[in-house]
């Protein structure tokens, strides 16, 4: 008998205590595993996750989460070799394994670059502005984010063994919450060698990744409101497991990603002989034969003009009769899919169905159909494999509402030159999908195409498609935290978010805030400069000099017409440049460069003869830990001689650390 998938809970292996259920190779039908949970305390695999996993994720800050994303994703690349060779067992040609399997190392990479360039190297994330919630000055309100106290549940597909447990592992890790990752039952050996190279690597904290081979028992029984639930699959499961009383009772967080009968449009524009049209087939092929077209985000419905039905089936059908393919994931896999054809077939024709290879595998004939798009069948009816329908349209207000009859999907596609055409499908049909790409020939050679999920992008849709969302850039990293409203004076408020606060204590000294290096330099370190008189010549010069000769500024009876204004007045950007002069230590320091503002406002005109003052404070800190220097953010307040702000605008900064100091 075959060996045993062990589980990686608490801190250990866990070989199973009964024998459980074989596993096959899906090219040979051979048996390669057996699976089984039994044995598993699972009330103790995520007290353990919310008691070791959890502390030691929310003691790092999200940088250094990062870091070890991105020393993981180099990890796992290095040795990617050894996933391929597990990967073949699943029926997956050579390309299909590197969709999987680089695809999930490019998650990591991307959310370590997110966390890196996006988030504070703390363990809050202040978001959102902050609110007056006063008129005096002394009552305000932020929101911050901070890491749920539970652990993260993670149910996965068979179609992707490694990218699907990354691609919600990556955002969770980042966010600071420990993962249980659970993969389906017949492609699990993948997922369970995926996770034998990440406890061989030492990499994570203790309890960040716990993994189990079979089904979750009784896991659910034992959710808290601070744990959640990411679920891939059926729609009939995600509606069980939603329904849960636990998860009703305690309110934890369920997101779904499940059924989807994702549609492809041809423009009216785009007939056989045009670019587009190539684009079309050439998609439509591809959605189908990757992956055996065991894809979630594959192309169902390809919905065609009318008249190009024909031509769309002949050069389809020639393609996929050179295209590999691989087989399904398990023999019971495709007997769904052949249970799903027919049932598809009823409802139209067979318009191309090409030749699988002889033997145990569970191998399945690429299959194009032609169906009537009045039928319920092509909307309601998703054969997960390579199958798809192409059915016939003729008028956009009908492309539309075929595109609707899904019910919710993933992803689709319109691929045209019309430009009109394509505004319309994709606001028409927007509110059903949850991504939607336009594909030209602008676009095709940068273009990830219809099927690829991009971790800066959501993945999710709305009804029949689950209603969740994954990934989405930092979307996906604060589905895992809690965003609090904290209302508090000025001062208490920059103490718990570490970031300065309009109103909070200021602290100017003899010592100039550029003069100091990272290690010295606190939140609220403050300069006043000025008074600095703006001139006539000063502007008629800067005019000159930059070639901004705008009415306001030179023209004296145009001006005195301008509402605004009445005068000429000051550009903005010279009030700006002699701030800047105001500020500036000019000797070299710690300082290293300027690298951009934020949120620059001219609030106020100046005119001749006011007198300008800057007001810089230190309002935030991010130290980098792969370098010898950090980001600080100065709030710049540029008032003139009444005490109005003019100019507000947040200047940006690299600082040197101390020579040797670690921070």
């Amino acid at each position: 008998m075959s060996a045993a998938l062990r589980s990686y809970v608490t801190g250990a292996w866990h070989t199973p205590t009964d024998e459980g259920r074989p596993l096959h190779d899906a090219t040979t039908g051979e048996e390669i595993a057996h699976i089984s949970s039994a044995g598993i305390d699972f009330a103790a695999m995520l007290d353990y996750g919310r008691r070791v996993g959890g502390p030691a994720l929310r003691a790092l800050t999200f940088h250094q989460r990062a870091a070890l994303l991105k020393q993981l994703a180099g990890y796992l690349k290095e040795r990617r070799g050894e996933l391929y060779a597990v990967s073949a067992h699943t029926g997956a040609t050579e390309n299909d394994s590197r969709f999987d399997v680089d695809g999930g190392i490019g998650v990591l990479y991307a959310y370590a670059s997110l966390g890196r360039r996006e988030l504070p190297n703390d363990t809050v994330y202040v978001e959102g502005p902050v609110v007056p919630a006063g008129r005096g000055g002394t009552f305000v309100a932020q929101h911050v984010a901070t890491p749920l106290r539970g652990v993260a549940v993670q149910v996965n597909a068979f179609n992707f063994p490694v990218w699907g447990p990354l691609e919600k592992f990556a955002p969770a890790f980042l966010a600071g919450m420990p993962s249980v990752v659970k993969p389906a039952s017949p492609t699990a050996y993948l997922t369970a060698k995926l996770t034998e190279l990440i406890v061989e690597s030492g990499i994570l904290p203790e309890g960040a990744w716990q993994f189990v081979a079979g089904s979750l028992g009784d896991a659910f029984d034992h959710l808290t409101g601070q744990d959640l639930v990411a679920f891939t699959g059926s729609a009939a499961t995600a509606a069980t497991l939603r329904a849960h009383p636990v998860i009703v009772r305690n309110a934890v967080r369920f997101s779904a990603e499940a059924d989807s009968l994702n549609f492809s449009a041809l423009g009216p524009d785009a007939g056989p002989g045009t670019p587009e049209f190539d684009l079309y087939v050439g998609q439509l092929v591809t959605e189908m034969t990757v992956k055996a077209g065991q894809k979630c985000t594959a192309i169902r419905r390809a919905f065609v003009p009318e008249q190009w039905v024909d031509a769309v089936v002949e050069a389809a059908a020639a393609k996929l009769a050179e295209t590999p393919i691989g087989a399904l994931a398990s023999l019971e896999q495709r007997e769904e899919v052949r249970r799903s054809i027919k049932a598809l077939a009823a409802a139209g024709r067979i318009a191309y169905e090409g030749t699988a290879p002889d033997g145990p595998g569970a191998y399945q004939a690429p299959v194009l159909l032609v169906g009537d798009p009045e039928r319920a069948e092509p909307h309601e009816v998703e054969a997960f494999g390579p199958v798809s329908t192409v059915l016939p349209y003729t008028a956009t207000e009908q492309l539309i509402d075929y595109a609707a009859r899904g019910r919710g999907s993933l992803a689709g596609s319109v691929v045209t030159g019309d430009r009109a055409f394509a505004r319309e499908v994709v606001l028409g049909v927007a509110p059903y999908h949850g991504r939607v790409l336009v594909l030209t020939q602008a676009d095709a050679q940068e273009s990830t195409g219809h099927g690829a999920p991009l971790p800066q992008l959501v993945h999710g849709g709305p009804g029949r498609a689950g209603g969740g969302e994954e990934l989405g850039g930092l979307r996906g990293v604060l589905h895992h935290m809690q965003r609090t409203a904290v209302q508090a004076d000025p001062d208490a408020l920059t103490a718990i978010t570490g970031r300065w606060v309009p109103g909070s204590a200021r602290t100017v000294t003899d010592v100039h805030p550029f003069r100091k290096d990272l290690s010295e330099l606190k939140i609220g370190d403050t300069i006043v400069a000025g008074p600095r008189v703006v001139t006539q010549e000063d502007v008629e010069h800067f005019a000159e000099f930059t070639g901004d000769t705008f009415y306001a500024h030179m023209d004296a009876e145009a001006a005195a017409k301008n509402p605004l204004f009445g005068e000429r007045v000051a550009h903005g950007y010279l009030v700006v440049s002699l701030a800047a002069g105001l500020f500036v230590d000019p000797d070299p320091g710690p300082v290293l460069a300027n690298f951009g503002v934020d949120d620059l406002r001219f609030l106020s005109p100046v005119k001749f003869g006011d007198a300008l003052t800057v007001t810089l404070t230190c309002k935030q800190i991010t130290p980098r830990d792969t370098a010898d220097y950090g980001e600080v953010r100065w709030d710049a307040d540029v008032t003139r001689q009444d005490g109005t702000s003019v100019a507000r605008y947040d200047v940006l900064t690299l600082v040197a650390k101390k020579k040797g100091a670690q921070q």
